[in-house]
């Protein structure tokens, strides 16, 4: 197959550049890109940088949980690596899931394994 020019294939090309360059543009529109776009490639918790192909390891977080949520100036996102992203999702269901919800209230260590310690040194 020939195009105007006489090239053998390059109609395909073509056809195959101008779709790359649609979805290009769609990706653009997204709120990953506009996200990608606004805020530097730093995870807002561990703080790691990405650059190039692991670009892909970050993911938009919704602060409020709501993506439907998605104001142009990105104010309800934050840049997370997949790592920090889950670990952020994760402490969500467990609050949930907890019987007393209460944010102000933090359980602790009920094994105390250096109680009797000072007991022990006075012993040798």
């Amino acid at each position: 197959m020939t195009s105007k020019d006489g090239r053998p294939g390059s109609a395909r090309l073509d056809r195959v550049v101008a779709e790359a360059r649609r979805k290009a543009a769609a990706r653009e529109k997204t709120y990953r890109e506009q996200a990608l776009k606004l805020y530097p490639w730093v995870c807002g918790r561990c703080g790691r940088e990405f650059a190039g192909a692991r670009v892909k390891e970050l993911t938009v977080h919704h602060r409020d949980h709501d993506h439907d949520n998605n104001p142009p100036d990105g104010s309800n996102w934050e840049l997370l690596c997949i790592y920090c992203h889950e670990n952020e999702h994760a402490r969500q269901l467990d609050a949930a899931g907890r019987t007393d919800a209460s944010p102000t209230t933090e359980s602790s260590a009920t094994h105390r394994p250096f109680a009797d310690l000072a007991e022990r040194l006075k012993r040798k």
